[in-house]
């Protein structure tokens, strides 16, 4: 029997895969990984699994992988799904274990914390933090009894996962998510990672190199309630898009942000992230658009062609503007 856990390579993903593996070392271990940068999200691809094998999928749109989910529950995989991104119809079947919840306010951290009962909980706080949920990750160091310094820590922590996620490519990254998974797994408590790890220490300091760069970009245009960057065609613009808008998006709370980042064989990456009182989902207008997808406030495409820019400007700024 083999055993697989797929997740997406932020900090939700990882941080929920790290609360699993501590719950259950001896189900994890000898257990394959299969990840990615935070776009790769079709990811059941790759596996060929069949009769008595096990699957846990973490963080990646049930939506965007269905087809290889039936094919996989046909072969007679039994798969166990944590996610809040938009699903869609979940299939009826005896080997699937669905723990699914799109509210606005979870991450799939706190539904692997509420399936464990907190039993790793400090994880889904830095979690919930990295998945731009900061309010959410407070009142739950706030009711954990962490303190002021630690869940500052747990914040920082969270957004630093969050950040190495972003790239076109693995090679874009500080660290493989799977590699970064492996320096993280000694670690029951985050804050020792944090205190610790040099892995911790490599991310901080890439982390204030390329969030410095970033934060001097301009808008390549904006409308009362809307905004739009474009990023240069680097490295360091690809790993900071993902924490930037996250950023942007809390200092201007009510306004729209759209981010399109260059890829190298054309086209663009686009992050969006949408106010709390909007009337569309960020996750529904980015499906408009070929590869799109998301949550309620936090969507994207993951290939806009250059020939649809000026079309996703329009429709961007005609859905969220105000007028």
């Amino acid at each position: 029997m083999n055993r697989y856990y797929v997740f997406n390579g932020d900090a939700d993903g990882l941080c929920a895969l790290q609360q699993l593996r501590l719950a259950a070392p001896d189900e994890s271990c000898g257990a394959r990984l299969l990840t990615g940068v935070k776009r790769d999200i079709q990811l059941l691809q790759h596996i060929g699994a069949g009769e008595g094998d096990t699957i846990t999928v973490l963080d990646i749109s049930l939506d965007q992988n269905r087809a290889d989910l039936l094919r996989l529950l046909e072969a007679g995989a039994s798969v166990r799904y944590f996610d809040h991104h938009h699903a869609g119809e979940l299939p009826h079947h005896t080997r699937f274990e669905s723990h699914i919840d799109e509210a606005a306010g979870v991450c799939t951290s706190i539904l692997v914390d509420r399936y464990l009962g907190g039993r790793h909980r400090a994880w889904a706080i830095a979690a919930a933090y990295g998945d731009s949920l900061p309010g959410v990750g407070s009142a739950m160091a706030l009711a954990a009894g962490i303190g002021a310094g630690a869940a500052a820590a747990l914040e920082r922590l969270g957004i630093y996962l969050n950040y190495n996620a972003y790239g076109e490519t693995v090679v874009d990254l500080h660290f493989d998510p799977a590699e970064l998974s492996a320096r993280m797994l000694p670690f029951a408590d985050p804050l020792e990672f944090v205190a610790c790890s040099d892995a911790y220490a490599r991310l901080a300091a890439g982390y204030e190199e390329d969030m410095d760069l970033a934060r001097r970009l301009e808008p390549a245009r904006q409308v009362p309630g809307a905004a739009l960057l474009v990023l240069p065609d680097a490295p360091w613009a690809r790993r900071a898009i993902g924490v930037l808008a996250n950023e942007l998006m809390h200092g201007q709370p009510d306004r729209a942000l759209g981010i399109l980042s260059p890829k190298r064989q054309g086209g663009f990456t686009v992050s969006v992230r949408i106010p709390g009182h909007s009337s569309v989902a960020a996750s529904d207008f980015c499906r408009t658009f070929d590869t799109g997808g998301g949550r309620k406030l936090a969507g994207g495409i993951n290939h806009l062609p250059e020939s649809e820019v000026d079309r996703f400007a329009r429709e961007f700024e005609a859905c969220f503007g105000i007028a």
